[in-house]
């Protein structure tokens, strides 16, 4: 009764803004929930502190969850933590609050079959099939609010949308990946575009049309997918992007010109690898680079100047070492490739050879490619060592109770269907994470899929775990 009563109290307070340093409050163990200014930091406690919902976002504000180690003073909204003073809401033990964490994720519906895709955002930039749809990590963000100043982490990428949704909650961001096209765009989508981008895209367009016959470049079957005048079109852009001396413009130009490069192809579509007759010629590809450009200059406008840093790591997740990760991961969210799921190095190659990257490099390292499975060189008890090495990663860069949250399909190899949830489940228990949320999602039936003779996917697995 005392709790409510006090409770009571400061609930009808007026704000008071504190503005001293949070390193310097800290939460004594004999009277959990009261903070004294100068104090040594502990560790470990039995009790924490947790907001009445909704959650604060992101900012200097922090939250009072078990993960607020030590909890901070600060003030959440109307209400006000002073010193000396325990903090409105109320005490909640870590079992009790997982549970409740349990059921903040429970009420997603993961399905999000009412998502809409917004042709006005940056997401819409650059098509990447099998991607993140953003619902998922902003949920992932909203509903377990990583502590203020730690960092989100993707060690798979792709083309950034955790990124993307973490710059958009106020948090600085970390992602990897060994496709060069998916940080490619990452970069662009996470960057403010220069105010010179649509001028140089204008001055390449114009020399480019003006340009004389230029040499072919030495791309295997060229001209098995591309027209001759395609071809001659596409190797003028490249040369007047190339000449571009702000770096910064200059990768937007060629996330700009890799998203046209599959279009103007004799390439069906993104999500087909079959080579088709098109209606296309160079005036049609200069026509889709001025739109592609326009299109990113209009949606690049929501782009915050000063939004938080994003920092992208184009290279196996297997090959990064712990001190390459800057700051305190608060916050896990990826989707790992799955086994002979999805060929990403495959329906981007002419996009990686256009803008002088091996794909066949990238084939190497890549986790789901299905040429691997088939030729027998690797099998589902790889992808069990590969989750392994990953975690282990998890373990070495994430602080004490962050949340991991992976959404995770089955695959099918040689006619059998794989549990890979199985195996990145056993591979998170090895390295101490705790699973503490588990659900399964319908994928979106009218969403196109690569390989839908081998391996269709119908359903995704999401998966919480907590260091």
């Amino acid at each position: 009764m005392w709790l409510l009563r006090l409770a009571s109290r400061f609930l009808n307070a007026p704000t008071i803004h504190n503005r001293a340093d949070p390193d310097s409050c800290k939460l004594w163990p004999n009277n959990p929930g009261k903070f004294q200014l100068t104090a040594n930091p502990i560790n470990s406690f039995n009790h924490w502190l947790a907001p009445k919902p909704p959650a604060p976002r992101a900012s200097r504000i922090a939250s009072f969850t078990p993960d607020s180690n030590p909890l901070f003073l600060c003030s959440i909204r109307n209400v006000t933590v002073k010193d000396d003073v325990r903090p409105v809401g109320h005490l909640v033990s870590e079992e009790r609050y997982g549970r409740r964490i349990a059921r903040r994720l429970s009420g997603v519906g993961w399905d999000f079959s009412d998502a809409d895709a917004d042709r006005q955002s940056i997401h819409s930039f650059h098509s990447y099939p099998a991607k993140f749809i953003p619902e998922i990590p902003r949920a992932f963000i909203r509903e377990l609010s990583p502590p203020a100043g730690t960092i989100v982490f993707d060690p798979f990428c792709g083309c950034g949308t955790t990124l993307v949704e973490a710059q958009a909650a106020g948090y600085a961001s970390v992602g990897v990946d060994v496709n060069p096209i998916g940080c490619l765009i990452t970069s662009v989508k996470t960057t403010p575009l220069p105010l010179t981008f649509t001028s140089e895209a204008e001055s390449c367009l114009n020399r480019a049309r003006e340009m004389a016959a230029m040499p072919l470049p030495k791309i295997p079957n060229l001209a098995h997918w591309f027209r001759r005048d395609v071809t001659q079109a596409l190797s003028a852009l490249r040369a007047t992007i190339h000449d571009v001396r702000n770096r910064r413009v200059q990768q937007a130009l060629e996330a700009v010109f890799s998203s046209i490069v599959v279009r103007v192809s004799n390439q069906d579509s993104d999500t087909r690898y079959a080579a088709v007759t098109k209606a296309m010629s160079a005036a049609r590809v200069f026509d889709a680079f001025n739109r592609a450009a326009q299109s990113l200059a209009a949606i690049a406008i929501r782009t915050k100047p000063n939004a938080a840093r994003a920092t992208i790591i184009n290279r196996s997740i297997f090959d990064v070492r712990a001190s390459e990760i800057f700051g305190d991961v608060g916050l896990v969210v990826t989707s790992p490739p799955y086994p002979n799921a999805y060929e990403y190095w495959l329906y981007h190659k002419y996009r990686m050879w256009w803008l002088g990257y091996d794909p066949l490099a990238v084939k190497a390292n890549e986790i789901g490619a299905r040429a691997h499975f088939f030729s027998g060189r690797r099998h589902e008890q790889d992808f069990h060592a590969q989750m392994s090495k990953l975690f282990a990663l998890l373990s070495a860069i994430a602080r004490k109770k962050t949340y991991c949250c992976f959404v995770i399909g089955d695959s099918k190899i040689h006619g059998e269907v794989v549990d890979n949830c199985k195996h990145v489940q056993s591979a998170a228990q090895i390295h101490g994470f705790k699973l503490v949320f588990k659900a399964d999602r319908e994928i979106n039936p009218h969403r196109k899929s690569f390989n839908l003779h081998h391996a269709r996917i119908k359903r995704e697995h999401v998966l919480v775990w907590q260091r």
